[in-house]
């Protein structure tokens, strides 16, 4: 393996003849003497080589036939029944491999012979292989004599009872093999230390005869080219061969040219020279291994093996990982480790490869104990057998996996395993297709013996075979039976299903694993394309419907453009892979268990059905069926897309917000690369366009692409592209080309989510007889690209005050200009490669906190986050508790706590998405209603559900068209003063009808999923909701469908903006019926509006010369609107006509912008009942929320307010009782509840009661009477300062709010305010507009 020569001091001849005298005295002694000699012999192995060897086997190197026989002796030192000689095949010039086999108990060899795969004779239950393999370079030679001096050592050391070698032996399954390369030792010539004697290659004898170097020819995980022909090297073949037939636990691999022990990984994925660390995840237990042979070993213990030419060279501890020195791609201890079970490392015996004979017995002596402690330490870790719980029969081929080791090995013959392990403690599961995995928790490995531990299976009812998914009969089990040679240490079950899936087909196998699985997954759509074809998912997931707090979230795409077919197979054959091995493959299982998966097979199913099998370059299918390429259509931080976005787009954007996702990748089809992001830059240019977090998705665009030999190569298309190369198969996006509007720019810098692009062939799409080929190709890559969704930090941000998560703090990285936020629990990830950072952690209300963190290589670090209230906000909450003992006093009903917290769980980002998905309802979105349709859809709804709607005529507009009001309600037209009410409102503007839309949408929602959705259903039982789908029904009559700038149909009949008429002397008929039957009539505690023009929210006033007392509370409820909407929150609408509008976070005072209306996303608040010390409700009493906002308790003594989260104060004040004051905190996910119990005040000042009060109120009598004079006076010059609904403030005493949104309304925002307000105020009024 090592280049250099020895430069330690030769063989000091002087120290032959005293050694030689020393062993002619031993022979010389009596006797008496020799007998107490060999006694000590007997219980000891320090002696040099025992009395019994032959002083002339030191004296020479062991030539072709001279090998053979040399082994026979060695056999033959042993007593019979020890020793077995073999060969495991030939060298390129006929020459045996010998091996010599070396255990306890063989019985006689077989009549066959030497060769064959059973010349070496049956295995052995429980009892450890071990290999030591030498002279794979013929001219690093040293290894091949000491071999067989140790064969020589171990056979006649048990003959003659050596305890150490006698129970070595016993427990021991030794075989040594002196020269794999028996052809280049013949060529390779004695002296030559290898500096290079210019000759040709090959003549030094380091390569086999075909001038192949055979530590260069195994196959290998970081390869950068085809796997190695091994017709070339059949010395590799047959030890390939070799290492599949047999369990081997532990190896050596004999070299010369240093004196250092190596260790794997020998090579990276960089392939750099030298200096990279190329870690094994049991890199622990390999130092460990190379120290037990270096730390015995006099020179290499050292470090510093001086060898001519790398004099300077050291090695601390006498130990290097291979890498680390140099890279050797092909080597024979990497292929161990990964294909096999076998741990081998690499020892360099001398600087000089081939010295003279005259040093051989030096180093004889300087490995001889070296050699036999790592034989040793086969018995360190765990050991056991995996068997049938039924028939107690051993299982081969179960995985055993430990833990945090990502690193499996599996069963023999016997079901016996070895699992090399340092002292520690582990938890480790057995598995094997048909039976139930076991774990086996808290087992302790201590220094020494290796720690005993059994595994009995249960056979599963059913049980899937290897080659079918037919289900068997209760009372069989079908084991599977993976015959002896093949590659992997387990065989997971491969798919079968490889064909080309149009939509009616891919349906059907969605919905077969589905139904089949459903303990893993769930099938679920985003919504439809344009041709109305769904766009499934398949989660696949342990707990699938869930987010599981903790759990990251990944999420595969396939088939974005229609004619690029590969990632949609490739996705549907991940499915059937995943779900078949759940359970029994311990990495699919690992996965399942430890991420939330969801798989995307086609983003667009339209196109796909235009594509044509067979095309390589075209544009058919490409786009949607609309013809715009759905990876130009979303918004880009550096050019204005003006193409209108997409159904497609928009359905994904909205998921994308919805789940918290980690990771992702973009599956595409064209070339052969993972590119990443930016995709493109602001000068529209092929220039690297390097984001924040450059260097994490260089990571995990090499994971995926190193897994994939062909493209790591990074010269995918030679033929269409002969100039294109991908250095590692991997690109910068924009380096490659500018690509405006693509996914995955949007998803790294709108979510948390990083996302990847791969392209997975030349061949958009390829014939059908070609998708095995991809499968097997892109496998490995696709399940190691998942697994980086665990690597660099997760944890939770958790308040101080009450331990519960954090919604939406953000975790800052110092240097890394990306934030992430935290998910509804308080759980974040962020991914990051290997270093030191400094993370903070921050909410809005709390102070800041700062760690460092160190992250590693091997899975995600947890630092969890807990933060403490700032100043005001703790000191606010530390007081809040005064009231605690008037609290709510229905806390312990039941269906409270139900709804408290289903309102909790809606708070969430995600809940009211999560809620809808798993909605069956399938709304007709997919046409305007004109006014009689309308009307005839809102008695359709009544005529089905009358028992929660009821239908209004609120009044006829302008042309006599009713204006409709549903009401949705478990009692409807019954009042409920404790419940909180909710107005919609919508078509104020005719033009603007997408609010209709949705209204109806909305009703219709509501009205299918009662009785059927549990969370949907206390909604309508705990909440009363009110629609008023179109206020201006002449002018949507007018109105022209697809003109998005016309003002046609924007007034009523009469030419009125109904939105400048809400006065107290409103003159249209619309609006006259609106105020009268509607606003003034009925108590709402939060009204929402509907409109359209923009995509914002505005809140109070439209004037800038008013001001609103609870201006906090009214941005909140704009802000948790526009953060749940999927273009909203990006601030920049990009209305045709307004194409350069800037609205940060989507909320905008009124004042501020040109126009009214709005959105809806609601809120929770406060809600409260008020008593007497009799338990008597109090109505009409007044609650002043701090110091400035006012509202009045109902009939029944209800109150209700929607509050901005934080700390509040009430005063109550009614007439006859005391005054009294509380504090309430509300949370940002939950109603607060607050019950005020008044005491009897009998005096004021001193005075009697009844003469206070008849005096004050005569006085208050004529006051107001004079003040209402007034007022009258200054409100009729007041009125030109305000418009819209806000001027009904004006007009009453109660408190009414009101908030504008602009909007491009969905099921989620609509659903949003109702279900987060179980708050308490009089009325809230939000607009909400649709361009």
């Amino acid at each position: 393996m090592a280049s250099g020569w020895d430069a330690r001091p030769p063989w000091r001849p002087g120290r032959l003849p005293m050694l030689l005298c020393m062993l002619l005295l031993l022979r010389l002694r009596s006797p008496a003497r020799a007998a107490h000699i060999k006694k000590a012999e007997a219980t000891t192995t320090t002696t040099s080589s025992g009395a019994e060897a032959d002083e002339g086997q030191f004296d020479r190197y062991y030539h072709e036939e001279e090998l053979g026989s040399a082994l026979r002796e060695a056999a033959a030192a042993g007593p019979p029944g020890l020793a077995r000689l073999f060969s495991i095949g030939r060298s390129v010039e006929g020459r045996p491999l010998w091996v010599l086999r070396l255990t306890a108990g063989l019985g006689p060899p077989p009549p066959d012979g030497d060769e064959g795969p059973d010349a070496a004779g049956p295995l052995l239950p429980g009892r450890p292989q071990v290999k030591l393999v030498g002279n794979m370079h013929g001219d690093e030679t040293v290894s091949r004599q000491v071999l067989v001096y140790l064969a020589r050592e171990l056979a006649a050391g048990y003959r003659r009872g050596d305890p150490r070698l006698v129970r070595l032996l016993n427990t021991t399954d030794v075989y040594v093999l002196p020269s794999l390369n028996p052809d280049g030792f013949e060529r390779a010539r004695e002296g030559d230390c290898g500096l290079g004697d210019g000759g040709p290659p090959g003549a030094s004898g380091r390569d086999n005869s075909r001038g192949r170097d055979l530590n260069r020819s195994f196959p290998d995980q970081f390869s950068t080219g085809e796997p190695p022909a091994l017709d070339d090297v059949p010395e590799v073949r047959a030890l390939i061969d070799w290492i599949r037939r047999n369990k081997f636990v532990l190896s050596g691999n004999l070299h010369g040219g240093s004196v250092v022990a190596s260790y794997p990984f020998d090579d990276s994925p960089e392939h750099e020279a030298t200096g990279v660390y190329s870690k094994t995840s049991d890199d622990e237990v390999f130092k460990y291994l190379a120290k037990a042979y270096a730390s015995n070993h006099p020179i290499m213990k050292t470090g510093t093996p001086h060898c001519p030419g790398d004099e300077d060279e050291t090695f601390k501890d006498g130990i290097t990982n291979g890498a680390h020195w140099y890279d050797v791609e092909g080597g024979m201890q990497d292929y161990n480790y990964v294909w096999a079970n076998c741990f081998e490392i690499t020892l360099e015996l001398s600087c000089c490869k081939y010295p003279p004979a005259s040093q051989l017995r030096q180093e004889w002596e300087n490995n001889r104990e070296s050699l036999i402690t790592l034989i040793e330490k086969v018995h360190i870790g765990v050991k056991g057998f995996v068997k049938d719980l039924v028939t107690g029969s051993g299982l081969e081929n179960a995985t055993i996996s430990v833990a945090g080791i990502n690193h499996n090995i599996t069963t023999g013959r016997f079901g016996d395993f070895h699992r090399l392990l340092l002292p520690g403690t582990y938890n480790i599961t057995a598995a094997l297709t048909g039976y139930m995995p076991l774990t086996v928790n808290n087992i302790i490995v201590k220094e020494g013996p290796a720690t005993k531990v059994n595994f009995s299976l249960r056979p599963t009812v059913t049980s899937v075979i290897s080659d079918t998914t037919d289900v068997v009969t209760a009372s069989t089990v079908a084991i599977l039976n993976i015959p002896p040679g093949t590659q992997s240490s387990h065989q997971p079950i491969q798919p079968k299903d490889f064909h080309h899936h149009h939509f009616p087909d891919m349906e059907i196998f969605l919905r077969r694993f589905a139904n089949e699985y459903p303990n893993i997954t769930r099938l679920y759509s985003l919504g439809k394309s344009v041709e109305s074809r769904e766009l499934y998912v398949m989660e696949i997931s342990d707990n699938p419907g869930v987010h599981e707090p903790g759990e990251p979230e990944f999420k595969y795409i396939g088939n974005m453009h229609g004619n690029e077919v590969v990632g949609r197979e490739l996705l549907l054959n991940l499915i059937e892979y995943l779900c078949k091995n759940f359970g029994t493959d311990p990495e699919v299982t690992d996965l399942v268990q430890s991420t939330r998966i969801h798989l995307m097979p086609s983003m667009n199913p339209d196109g796909y059905e235009k594509a044509q099998e067979g095309d390589s370059v075209s544009v058919i299918g490409r786009n949607n069926s609309n013809n715009f390429d759905l990876n130009r259509n979303f918004p880009d931080q550096f050019v204005q897309i003006t193409d209108p976005t997409q159904p497609e787009t928009i359905a994904v954007m909205s998921w994308m917000k919805a789940y918290p996702f980690v990771l992702s990748a973009n599956l595409h089809g064209g070339s052969l690369v993972v590119n990443y992001p930016f995709d493109d830059d602001e000068q529209g240019v092929a220039t690297y366009s390097k984001s924040p977090d450059d260097a994490v998705f260089q990571q995990i665009a090499l994971s995926y692409s190193k897994e994939n030999s062909q493209m790591f190569q990074g010269r995918p298309c030679k033929n269409m592209y002969p100039n294109e190369y991908f250095p590692h198969g991997i690109t910068n996006g924009a380096s490659w080309y500018n690509v405006p509007g693509g996914m995955q720019d949007w998803n790294y810098l709108q979510t948390n989510c990083f996302e990847v692009t791969i392209e997975l062939g030349c061949v958009k799409y390829p014939f059908e007889k070609d998708l095995p080929k991809f499968w097997e190709q892109n496998r490995r890559s696709l399940i190691q690209f998942m697994k980086q969704v665990h690597q660099g930090v997760k944890g939770f941000v958790l308040d101080a005050t009450d331990g519960r998560g954090i919604l939406n703090a953000t975790i800052s990285v110092a240097e890394i200009n990306h934030p992430v936020t935290t998910y509804k629990t308080g759980d974040y990830w962020r991914l990051l490669v290997p270093g030191t950072y400094k993370i903070t952690a921050s909410a809005r209300g709390y102070n800041p906190v700062t760690k460092n963190v160190t992250v590693k290589g091997e899975g995600a670090i947890q630092v969890n986050f807990t933060l403490v209230r700032s100043s005001a906000d703790s000191n606010n909450e530390s007081k809040k508790g005064k009231g605690d003992s008037t609290n709510t006093e229905d806390a312990s009903d039941p269906t409270t706590k139900v709804f408290e917290t289903l309102i909790k769980d809606l708070s969430a980002e995600n809940g009211l998405e999560a809620l809808i998905l798993r909605s069956s309802s399938n709304l007709a979105l997919y046409r305007y209603h004109s006014y009689k349709d309308l009307s005839e859809f809102l008695r359709g709804l009544v005529m089905n559900y009358p028992h929660i709607t009821n239908l209004t005529n609120l009044g006829q507009s302008a042309e006599y068209r009713h204006i409709w009001s549903l009401e949705i309600s478990n009692k409807p037209n019954v009042s409920e003063p404790e419940e909180p009410k909710i107005r919609f409102v919508a078509g104020i503007h005719g033009n603007a009808p997408v609010g209709t839309e949705l209204l109806l949408a909305l009703a219709e929602f509501l009205c299918l999923n009662y009785k059927r959705n549990p969370a949907l259903t206390q909604l309508v039982d705990r909440t009363r909701i009110v629609i008023v789908p179109s206020l201006n029904p002449d002018g949507r009559e007018r109105a022209q469908e697809k003109d998005c700038t016309s003002k046609i149909g924007r007034t009523n009949a009469r030419g009125k903006d109904l939105d400048t008429d809400f006065t107290n002397n409103a003159s249209q008929p619309e609006t006259k019926a609106i105020i009268e039957n509607l606003i003034q009539r009925q108590d709402f505690s939060l009204s929402v509006a509907l409109d359209g023009g923009s995509v914002l929210v505005t809140y109070p006033y439209d004037k800038p010369v008013q001001t609103v007392e609870n201006k906090e509370t009214l941005k909140h409820l704009a802000s948790l609107y526009a953060s749940n909407h999927p273009s909203m929150h990006l601030g920049q609408p990009g209305c045709p006509n307004k194409s350069d509008e800037n609205i940060p976070g989507g909320v905008m005072r009124g004042a501020e912008w040109h126009s009214h209306l709005g959105s809806m996303k609601v809120h929770k608040g406060v809600h409260g009942f008020v008593k007497d010390k009799t338990g008597k409700p109090i109505s009409k009493a007044v609650i002043v929320l701090n110091e400035g906002i006012k509202v009045h308790t109902k009939e029944g003594g209800y109150f209700h307010v929607l509050l901005a989260p934080g700390v509040h104060n009430i005063n109550a004040i009614a007439d006859g009782y005391q005054q009294q004051h509380s504090q309430v905190f509300v949370h940002h996910d939950a109603a607060s509840s607050v019950v005020i119990v008044f005491d009897t005040d009998n005096r004021i000042f001193g005075l009697p009661r009844e003469l206070v009060v008849t005096v004050s109120g005569a006085t208050m009598s004529a006051l107001i009477l004079t003040a209402g004079i007034i007022w009258c006076i200054c409100s009729i010059k007041s009125n030109r300062h305000k418009d819209g609904f806000h001027r009904l403030r004006q007009h009453h005493d109660e408190y009414e709010d009101e908030i504008r949104m602009m909007s491009t309304g969905s099921k989620k925002s609509l659903l949003s305010h109702e279900f987060q307000d179980d708050t308490d105020t009089e009325e809230e009024t939000l607009y909400s507009s649709k361009h």
